[in-house]
């Protein structure tokens, strides 16, 4: 088993990662000859949120070199905090004084310990050179464990919308949060968006009428629309959503798709929606209300 690669973009790996760190305190990560795959699905998780992401291996890195024996894919699970602080000393930063110049990532093993090894060459500000090394323990997957992980089952969504910049959204929900633990998330097919929270002594919406509604390869053109006015609902855990905003740190598009009393699953664009260096996908189940929805 053998996987080496240079992190060619160390801003945005270390941006995807901070939006996962905050999700959950363990990850995996799954790495083929084509795509890196990031996976959250821990039960633990606050309101059962899940991400399972994929991102192309030429977005990230370049002099890529992976083989195993299974199908040269080789998985890892990890503390993704670890793996932050080593994508932070590979940073470039303001205020360091040291100056980044190539990241190397491998997979190596020390007293018996595998590891996602990091070795980073650079200058410092008095024009020394330095190499810095920096071990993420890592714990390898056999591939019938990676096999039985599952995305979850959802029903065709009733809707797509675009989501407002995610940073702007995020303020509007930080301050619902101390008014109710849930959060209605409603939209229809005629660019209208509604963020609400309602509770015996308050009601508040903030509401959108403007997001684009993008087709899917699926929809057929001559099957009749439904009422573009048809709003369609989700009721939510307040704070998963609050943590799956936190991925704003890498978004450039936010495509929302609803599937009424079931889920929202929320795609997450690593640059243009049409040349995508990839997409964290985020699932939040639905919370059942008292009418039983």
């Amino acid at each position: 088993m053998r996987f080496r690669a240079c992190v060619a973009n160390v801003p945005t790996f270390f941006r995807i990662i901070q939006a996962i760190e905050k999700l959950q305190k363990k990850c995996i990560i799954k790495f083929t000859e084509t795509n890196m795959h990031i996976i959250c699905n821990s039960e633990a998780n606050e309101g059962g949120i899940q991400v399972w992401s994929q991102i192309k291996v030429d977005s990230l890195f370049n002099d890529y070199r992976i083989q195993s024996n299974a199908n040269n894919e080789i998985s890892m699970a990890l503390a993704s905090e670890a793996l932050l602080g080593a994508l932070k000393s590979a940073s470039s930063s303001s205020s360091s004084s040291f100056d980044p110049e190539e990241v190397v990532m491998k997979l190596a093993k020390k007293n018996d310990q595998a590891m996602l090894s990091f070795e980073i060459g650079g200058v410092t500000r008095t024009g020394h050179r330095l190499r810095v090394a920096h071990d993420v323990k890592i714990e390898v997957l056999k591939a019938t464990d990676v096999a039985k992980l599952t995305e979850p089952l959802c029903p065709e969504p009733d809707l797509h919308i675009l989501l407002p910049p995610l940073q702007k959204l995020r303020t509007i929900v930080e301050r619902l949060r101390p008014m109710s633990d849930v959060l209605a998330l409603q939209a229809n097919n005629n660019k209208r968006l509604v963020v609400a929270i309602r509770t015996e002594g308050v009601h508040v919406e903030t509401e959108w009428r403007d997001c684009q509604n993008p087709k899917t390869q699926d929809e057929d053109q001559d099957t009749e629309s439904p009422d573009p006015n048809a709003m369609f609902t989700v009721l939510i855990s307040t704070r998963s959503f609050l943590k799956f905003l936190n991925s704003h740190v890498v978004s450039t598009t936010t495509i929302a798709c609803i599937c009424q009393h079931h889920c929202v699953i929320l795609y997450v664009y690593i640059g243009d929606v049409a040349d995508a260096g990839g997409v964290l996908t985020f699932y939040i189940p639905a919370i059942i209300d008292d009418e039983g929805r």
